[in-house]
């Protein structure tokens, strides 16, 4: 190498390593992600939510115009981009803004109301990595779109909780809210910002900024400053038109009707502009190192009605909708640990031992397969003890023993370890056989 070249090497750097927050998905946590992915897909196809999968890259408006400039989504931690032709184009940070352009992309809108779909895959933040929080993490999403209807609402939480409650969530309650509509949030936004104006002075500069691009965010400020002046600032309730009222209200009555324990929480806001009406979080009550219970949030969504008209329908679409954050909860004390359906215990364990043995065990595994007989084996090991040492830890009722002489006779040796008694098994007659052992 000339030494311009190890200039330039130098210069540039080499870093193989993998991208901070953006973890490998491997084994065990692989498995417990998709068993969530398969409950909560059981739920919402027992809702009648139905399935859609939109592009990981989309171009940068659909999310700077849905969620807003002055979010910290857009301003600090969106990946955006622009491609070799020179289009702006951004990896999404959240799954709904572009569910929402499919929806009018496809012409759903001339599909029976509402249309329900579940949604699940990466999404992409460049911020702070902690525990359950990623740069690069797996989203759930639940939409509905084409009712306004306070019905769509509860049936949204409603299938979210159960999702929750059935992957092992306790003490689950949902925290929720109403932030009105275009025609009575104006004046509380107003009432809002003129409280805020008058403590100016107690704001730090993050919220000042906030007061003047997006005032509802500082109710969702994380400074101690901001969240003890908001104990007194303005509620969202108390502004709601007759309209927004009804709609409330009737929320409200659907989750006591299904005994799903909520409070309103006048500071819940959601982080996102696009939100209206009802903004929701689903909590749990979980003890910290210090002993003191605390409520945490596991996830939030809300009904954004004006959101299609940002992405460019001629008239609003109403919409309702939920994000869960599957990392969160499978690293939650209390998941259940799912196991995805393709996960079967194993029944026997094959033991396959010799040159001539192992140049057909590839086939005796395909007829195992075929019959829906799970076992475990290990294909690259040579000696007889040392795979029944393995199979007596396991606990398997079964092994299945072929060596060269079952090679050589084309049978199987199949044990009982329960019982110590063992047949010896034409390799053509094994798929029978194996019906009389379920």
């Amino acid at each position: 190498m000339s030494s311009a070249e190890k200039k330039v090497e130098k210069k540039i750097g080499t870093n193989l390593s993998g991208v901070k927050g953006m973890p490998d998905i491997l084994g065990d946590h692989f498995y417990k992600i998709q068993g969530f992915f398969e409950k909560a897909q059981e739920v919402s196809e027992y809702y009648g939510f139905k399935p859609i999968d939109t592009p990981i890259l989309e171009y940068t408006d659909v999310f700077t115009t849905s969620i807003g400039e002055g979010t910290d989504v857009i301003d600090k931690e969106m990946y955006a981009f622009k491609t070799k032709g020179g289009d702006a184009v951004a990896m999404r940070p959240e799954l709904t803004a572009g569910t929402m352009r499919a929806y009018i992309e496809n012409g759903m809108a001339n599909m029976p109301q509402p249309v329900l779909l579940y949604h699940a895959g990466p999404a992409f933040r460049h911020e702070n990595t902690q525990k359950g929080r990623y740069r690069q993490f797996s989203v759930f999403d639940l939409d509905a779109y084409g009712s306004e209807k306070s019905i769509v609402d509860a049936l949204v939480i409603k299938t979210a909780y159960t999702i929750l409650e059935e992957a092992g969530g306790k003490d689950l309650s949902v925290d929720i809210n109403s932030i009105g509509d275009k025609e009575c949030r104006g004046r509380y936004v107003r009432e809002l910002t003129n409280y805020y104006k008058k403590h100016l002075k107690d704001l730090p500069a993050v919220d000042k900024e906030r007061l003047a691009n997006n005032p509802l965010r500082i109710l969702d400020s994380k400074d101690p400053k901001t969240i003890e002046l908001n104990v007194d600032a303005p509620d969202a309730v108390s502004y709601l038109c007759p309209a927004c009222k009804k709609h409330f209200k009737e929320v409200l009555e659907y989750l006591e009707e299904m005994e799903i324990p909520y409070s309103i929480n006048k500071n819940l806001v959601r982080g996102l502009s696009y939100y209206t009406r009802t903004v929701f979080e689903i909590m749990e009550e979980r003890e910290g190192d210090d002993g003191v219970l605390r409520k945490l949030t596991i996830c939030g969504g809300g009904r954004y009605d004006y959101l299609g008209k940002m992405l460019g329908s001629k008239k609003d679409i109403p919409a309702v909708g939920v994000g869960i954050g599957m990392n969160r909860v499978i690293e939650s004390p209390w998941y259940a640990d799912l196991k995805p359906r393709i996960m079967k215990d194993p029944e026997a364990y094959f033991i396959q031992f010799g040159i001539e043995a192992k140049l057909k065990s590839l086939n005796i595994m395909e007829i195992l397969r075929k019959a829906k007989f799970p076992v475990i084996q290990s294909i690259s090991k040579d000696k007889l003890g040392s795979q029944l040492g393995h199979a007596e830890k396991l606990g398997v009722k079964y092994v299945m023993i072929f060596g060269q002489r079952e090679a050589l006779d084309n049978t199987v040796i199949v044990r009982n370890m329960v019982t110590r008694s063992q047949d010896t098994v034409k390799i053509s007659e094994l798929k029978e056989y194996i019906k009389k052992l379920k």
